[in-house]
């Protein structure tokens, strides 16, 4: 590992020198791919001298003790600077392993969140709007960007199901690890019995894939326009404004009429249809080298049952890891950090331990 930081040092270095040099600058092109390099390499760099100084002061600390020619009082000096500095090696090298894990390339991507309604009825389809809350308050606290693609609600104000984007910086990286069903129990408000029921949603994070990256062929498209259904106003029947996509090779179909455009409704179906079969082709390549699934903490499956919110108890559980968390109107209030640090720390356990394995 050490010699790979080397190597990596003296790059990082010839980069830095690069950033300078006015012909470069003038390169829009090779500048900005320089500059992402920097970027990624900066935190490796920052962690790989700090390890680099915590050796050197257990160098000088030994070769004091190994001379023998100090006071009592100066030895014990040494061997205290000799244990302190072993641990922050210790420690340090650690946290280079850490950063040194593949980087998951999808990591600073935006998102398409999917929130459906399982089992329960109505009362399902209320936790789903609870759940849409939860991630656009965190998205907004991050200051990240949100827009609904497509939308199904219900009459007493939840969800059958909804389709949004979230737009940021590592969007990802923070919300990959929602996908499966998550089941809620509490008192449903209907009801007069005050017993505690059951219900589950789905929730599916897909990856916003562009078009650069997923090229999709016109032909393999089906592409109907019909009458909107259901709320939205003057326009519903009145105009085929709503689009339904049918991509033929996999016969998977999106559906979208929020919009009172029939452009705007077919940007969005579009946009939903690229992230599903971009992540059929991830969920292809995972399957091929399952020791590198991409979510070592759960296989990402939409069947997986992930969580749990117990409302009566104010419960947050996740199964994965076994985290539980009594602070569960916060959590909905889109507090989300300390399940998604959790998360991700045991994403990078069980990645450490597969590689030394």
């Amino acid at each position: 590992m050490f010699e790979k930081l080397a190597v990596m040092a003296e790059k990082y270095n010839e980069i830095s020198e690069k950033l300078s040099d006015p012909s470069i600058v003038n390169d829009n092109k090779l500048y900005t791919q320089l500059m992402k390099d920097y970027k990624n390499m900066t935190p490796i760099i920052e962690k790989y001298n700090e390890y680099q100084k915590a050796r050197s002061a257990f160098n000088d600390a030994k070769e004091m003790l190994d001379e023998g020619i100090y006071d009592r009082e100066m030895k014990e000096l040494a061997q205290a600077e000799l244990e302190e500095s072993k641990e922050d090696m210790e420690r340090v090298a650690q946290e280079l392993k850490i950063l040194l894990l593949p980087k998951d390339p999808n990591d600073d991507k935006n998102v398409i969140i999917e929130i459906r309604g399982g089992a329960g009825g109505e009362e399902a389809s209320l936790f789903a709007n609870s759940l849409y809350r939860m991630y656009t308050m965190y998205a907004e606290a991050r200051g990240w960007k949100q827009e609904i693609l497509s939308a199904n609600p219900t009459e007493l104000g939840g969800f059958k199901e909804i389709s949004f984007s979230i737009e940021g910086s590592g969007a990802y990286s923070r919300l990959k690890y929602e996908s499966g069903v998550h089941r809620v129990q509490r008192v449903p408000e209907t009801e007069s019995q005050g017993r505690i029921h059951t219900s589950t949603v789905t929730v599916a994070v897909l990856v916003e894939a562009d078009e650069i990256e997923l090229e999709i062929n016109p032909t393999d498209l089906k592409i109907d326009y019909f009458r909107a259904s259901g709320a939205g106003g003057q326009h519903i029947n009145k105009t085929e404004s709503a689009v339904r996509i049918t991509y033929l090779p996999t016969n998977v179909v999106v559906e979208c009429q929020d919009e009172r455009s029939q452009h705007k409704n077919k940007d969005k179906a579009m946009k939903i249809l690229r992230s599903r079969i971009y992540e059929a082709m991830q969920e292809e390549h995972d399957a091929k080298i399952a020791s590198e699934r991409r979510m070592q903490v759960g296989t990402g499956d939409r069947s997986e049952r992930i969580r749990t919110y117990n409302y009566p108890q104010g419960r947050l559980t996740d199964h994965r890891i076994g985290l539980t968390i009594y602070r569960l109107e916060d959590i909905l209030n889109g507090n989300l950090d300390e399940v998604f640090d959790a998360l991700a720390t045991a994403d990078q356990a069980a990645k450490l331990a597969s590689q030394e394995a």
